[in-house]
Order: structure tokens, then C-alpha cells, then sequence
């Protein structure tokens, strides 16, 4: 659902591309190998075409990672299917292509184009999971029970040919009409059991809004959008195989999973204290997890608790293994074991960490490059988290810049999302403030001034500057 769309004029996001350091093209012999990989698109021998698997993506995307079907079991619970484009099999471990992934490491998306850790050819073209042409796949089949609780996981290599690709906004309106195509009929049903599931073992999931700036004829949008039922369902079916992942890994002892500590104690006594003064209700024995499903984001207080519960997850990293398992090996916002493998054309680490499971559940030994691979991934994904944040987070602030630079001096409504800790003697003192995010245009900046946390409040427009990405209000 889009809650706020705002125009905003021409805005070039080359200075953004230079400061971040993002590479224009692919060098020639990595394009070479991915054209030629391209010309000659692998044949696994395991047929599963008959399977009528669709995808599920933002309207308009070409790299398409998963595709899915969905199924009843014969006396009870579900079959889950689910097929992940088999990157692999188009990379030569060690050549100039495989290089070049290494030294992007994820793809990264800007407004103006995406810079992508594959050439085209594979990542919109041969290896993408697009409709009504044969590809390959890694097919992870995993079966449920009523409650939707694993039962049994199978993967293999397998060729596959989605049906159709659907966007989340179309999706959404058809399931809410009771029209979902029929391999995914079964998402709304399987994906609340999901949540639910996780929500009892103590899972954390911030339903914040995004920031989004999208292309409109000579200017951009931008654009404040809140995940639709449907958004939410689809990653819970990408979760749980990232779950069964970590276990086969975990209990293989090799491999490469998605960690963060749970939350501390006194972040989560921090959490409670807020809540009252906010208005939220938090039942006894509730989890935070469970607290934050019960909001709704669009309400200013219910936004302020949420954007206070961040503090809760912290810490994420990729944690490599080979041999002894990690002491800590779960996510804290998972409330589980758990392991990038579903988007292997967007994140250099998914393509090792699936080898490393299918070669595991075949009883094979895992393969020397992936092996080698697994003690370098965690640094090179950590590094590129940070470039693609620092993306995300730069084209949004030139926009909003961009979009008030004219409006210096005027007063907009705003909810206060967060505001500063008190001064605790040993930082630098400086002016009160907080966090507001404002009605319209729907930007989140910092604002100066005494701040009623979760509250409504007028405030002023006081600098709007593209060249430095700033945009300051203080309280009216």
C-alpha cells in the first residue's frame, strides 16, 4: 500500500555513484563469461517444468531469485516448493566473472539503475527466474505439518519454468478477493502460521514503513510505503528455508549463517518502560515480537515505539564455520538458526551457502572453493552491507533535499519518532532534538528542539541543502 507519493524534479545521482565508489561496467572477461554462460544456460537432469511455479517480486524487477509453489500434503499440513535460481551454474568458481562478484559483493539499488553483482545477460536474462522459459534451479521441497512446522526438507538441483510473474500490489488485491493463482493460494493460510510460529518463539519483525524514490517521467517520487499481508507472507516462506539451510549446515558443521545476539535484557526493560507513556499495551508474558505484530505503524505513538524498538536488532553478521559449530548461532530476530540462500543473483554469500547444503544433503564432501570461500565472506559481506546501505540512505536524503530546498522557513506537521538521550557527562553536550518524520513530503529528519516522544508537533523547515544530503527541521 503506497501512503504518501511526493514529486520531486530532475535529480542526478552520479555524485552519489562516484562517492560510494560504484563501478560503471563489468570488466571485458567477466562480460565475456557471463555472455557466454548466457549462450549455453545449463540442463539439470531432474525435469520439475511440470511444476507450475510462479514468482512474487516488486512490480517491474528482472532479477527474479525464487519462484514458488505451494500444496496440500495427502492426510494433512503443506509442501512447500521452492525454487532459487541456480547462480552457480552459470559462475565458474575462480574465473574473471567470479572475481568480479567478489569485488561487488551484493547488488546495489539506486533510483537511476541498479548496479548489479552479475551481468544482465545472467541476472534479468538467462539466470533469472522468468515466466514461460525453462531454467535452472536449486529446488528446496519442504514439508509442513498442519501447523505449518517442518517435517521433512529435500533439496536438489532441478530445471523449472515459472507460470507467471506477479507483483506484491497485485498479489495483495487478488488474495484480498479471494483470487490468488493457485500455486500460491495457499500463502495467506501458510504464512500466518508462520508468524505465528515465530512469534511464539520469541521472532522480531519491525513493520516500518520505506523511503522509496522512484522514477516519474522528467523527476522522481518519492515515496513512503508500508509492506502489504501478502509482502510479509512471502518472506516468512523465504525465512523458513533459510531456516532448514542453517540446520543442514549447522549439523553438517561447515558453512556460513546469518547471526545476531537477542535481544539484551535491559534493551528489551528499556522497550517496556516506553511503552506506557506511548500507550502500548504490553500483556504479560508477551514478547516484544508480539507487542509490535499487535501496532499499527501508520499511528504516530504505535511508529515511535517501533522506531525505539530497533534497538533490539543489533549486531547482525555473517558467522562462517568448518568444524565446530558457532557458540551463538542464531538470529535474534529470527528466534532461530539462519542462513542467506534465496537470493543468490543479488548476494555473493547465498551462492556458497547453498553448495555447502546441497553437497551436505547429497553426503558429498563440500567443494574445495566453497570451503575456501566461507572464512573470506563474512568481511566482503559486511563491507558491501554498508555500501548498500549507505545507497539507499544517500538517495533518499538527496531527494528529500532536493524536494524541500525551496521550502526553507515554512511549518509541516510531524510525528515525533525518537528523540536524544539525555547527556550522561562524558558526551559533548549539544541542542535537544530527535527524529520527526513529516506528513507531507514524507520525510524522516532531525529536528531540533524539546520533543514529546510519539506526539503530534508543528515544526519548521531550517535547512534543505542537496549538495551535503541535509535536511534539519526545529519545533514551531
Amino acid at each position: 500500500m503506497v501512503i504518501r507519493r511526493v514529486l520531486a524534479p530532475r535529480i542526478d545521482f552520479a555524485a552519489l555513484r562516484r562517492e560510494l565508489g560504484l563501478p560503471e561496467g563489468f570488466p571485458p572477461a567477466a562480460q565475456h563469461e557471463a555472455d557466454a554462460a548466457a549462450d549455453r544456460p545449463p540442463r539439470p537432469a531432474v525435469d520439475h517444468t511440470d511444476v507450475p511455479f510462479v514468482t512474487v517480486d516488486p512490480a517491474g524487477s528482472r532479477d527474479l531469485d525464487q519462484a514458488m509453489h505451494l500444496s496440500r500434503r495427502p492426510g494433512g499440513g503443506y509442501r512447500v516448493r521452492y525454487a532459487i535460481a541456480d547462480v552457480a551454474a552459470h559462475v565458474r568458481p575462480g574465473g574473471a566473472l567470479d572475481e568480479e562478484t567478489w569485488r561487488r559483493g551484493q547488488t546495489i539499488y539506486l533510483p537511476d539503475g541498479n548496479v548489479p553483482l552479475h551481468p544482465e545477460t545472467l541476472s534479468e536474462g538467462t539466470a533469472s527466474l522468468l515466466p514461460d522459459v525453462d531454467r535452472a534451479a536449486v529446488v528446496w521441497t519442504i514439508d509442513l505439518d498442519a501447523d505449518a512446522g517442518t517435517v521433512a526438507v529435500t533439496l536438489e538441483r532441478a530445471l523449472v519454468r515459472s507460470r507467471a510473474k506477479l507483483d506484491y500490489a497485485g498479489a495483495q488485491a487478488d488474495a484480498d478477493t479471494g483470487r490468488l493463482p493457485e500455486p500460491i493460494a495457499l500463502l495467506p493460510e501458510i504464512g500466518a502460521r508462520l508468524v505465528a510460529r515465530g512469534l511464539r518463539r520469541g521472532a522480531i519483525n519491525l513493520p516500518l514503513p520505506e523511503q522509496d524514490v522512484e522514477a516519474d517521467g522528467d523527476g522522481w517520487r518519492l515515496v513512503l510505503r508500508g509492506p502489504v499481508p501478502l509482502e510479509e507472507y512471502n518472506a516468512q516462506i523465504s525465512l523458513l528455508t533459510g531456516m532448514a539451510a542453517a540446520d543442514i549446515m549447522l549439523a553438517g558443521r561447515i558453512g556460513l549463517v546469518r547471526t545476531m545476539p537477542a535481544p539484551k535484557p535491559e534493551a528489551v526493560q528499556r522497550l517496556r518502560a516506553a511503552a506506557a507513556p506511548l500507550g502500548v499495551d504490553w500483556p504479560d508474558g508477551a514478547g516484544p515480537g508480539e507487542v509490535i505484530a499487535a501496532l499499527d505503524p501508520a499511528q504516530p505513538r504505535a511508529a515511535a515505539f517501533i522506531d525505539q524498538a530497533a534497538e533490539l536488532m543489533r549486531g547482525a553478521a555473517y558467522t562462517a564455520f568448518d568444524g565446530a559449530p558457532p557458540e551463538q548461532p542464531e538470529h535474534g530476530g529470527v528466534a532461530a538458526a539462519y542462513a542467506h540462500v534465496t537470493a543468490p543473483l543479488r548476494r555473493l554469500a547465498d551462492r556458497y551457502a547453498t553448495e555447502a547444503c546441497l553437497a551436505l544433503h547429497d553426503g558429498r564432501p563440500v567443494p574445495d572453493w566453497v570451503r575456501d570461500a566461507l572464512p573470506r565472506l563474512p568481511e566482503v559481506m559486511a563491507a558491501t552491507d554498508r555500501t548498500a546501505s549507505a545507497a539507499t540512505r544517500g538517495a533518499v536524503e538527496l531527494t528529500e533535499a532536493v524536494l524541500l530546498a525551496d521550502r526553507v522557513g515554512e511549518t509541516f506537521d510531524a510525528a515525533v519518532l525518537d528523540v536524544d538521550a539525555p547527556p550522561n557527562g562524558r558526551s559533548r553536550p549539544r541542542p535537544p532534538g530527535g527524529t520527526v518524520a513529516v506528513d507531507a513530503p514524507p520525510v524522516r529528519a532531525r529536528c531540533l528542539g524539546d520533543l514529546p516522544l510519539g506526539e503530534r508537533v508543528r515544526v519548521r523547515l531550517v535547512t534543505a541543502d542537496p549538495a551535503a544530503r541535509t535536511v534539519l527541521f526545529e519545533r514551531a
